[in-house]
């Protein structure tokens, strides 16, 4: 599942580092993409926009979850019991306004919430280690601390930002 919330700035980088890495697959890859404004992938399934327990239901059903650094989704997918591999936004290619979703990501990289993928071989590598154990990206089921402190932080950052 590749997850890129519904912010307005398009994320293509992230759909084009899933793609490659499937591209040089010698086993089938069964993609479902949440890709908001982004270009859809050549593989699998695009959505621009799921609804909630569409969304939710495709979490659930991933061996995977790679998604940008939005609070909201990282939250969606750990409740989901997936740790998700997260790509964040980067200001300066136009994919956001700011840094938040790096500096957030980090933060819950630092304290094993979610898998960092800065670049193109993290995620490779993210995704390699997967396929040999996929349980090796799952975490319990549902919020714990650090999924409410994850959504409360999402919570200030969009207060101060405004809509």
């Amino acid at each position: 599942m590749l997850a890129l919330g519904t912010d307005h700035h398009r994320c293509d980088r992230a759909v084009d580092w899933v793609d490659d890495w499937i591209d040089g697959q010698t086993v089938p890859v069964r993609l479902v993409a949440q890709v908001g404004t982004s270009r859809r992938s050549r593989h699998g399934v695009s959505h621009e926009l799921m609804p909630p327990p569409d969304l939710h239901a495709a979490l659930a059903a991933a061996d995977v979850v790679v998604c940008h650094g939005g609070p909201a989704t990282i939250a969606d997918a750990r409740g989901a019991g997936r740790l998700p591999v997260v790509v964040p936004r980067d200001p300066a290619l136009d994919e956001h306004v700011d840094d938040h979703q790096q500096r957030f990501a980090r933060w819950m990289a630092e304290r094993g919430q979610v898998r960092l993928a800065l670049t193109e071989a993290d995620l490779t590598k993210a995704l390699d280690a997967a396929l040999v154990d996929p349980a090796a990206l799952r975490c319990p089921a549902g919020s714990d601390g650090a999924d409410a402190a994850a959504v409360r932080f999402g919570d200030l950052i969009e207060g101060l930002l405004g809509p």
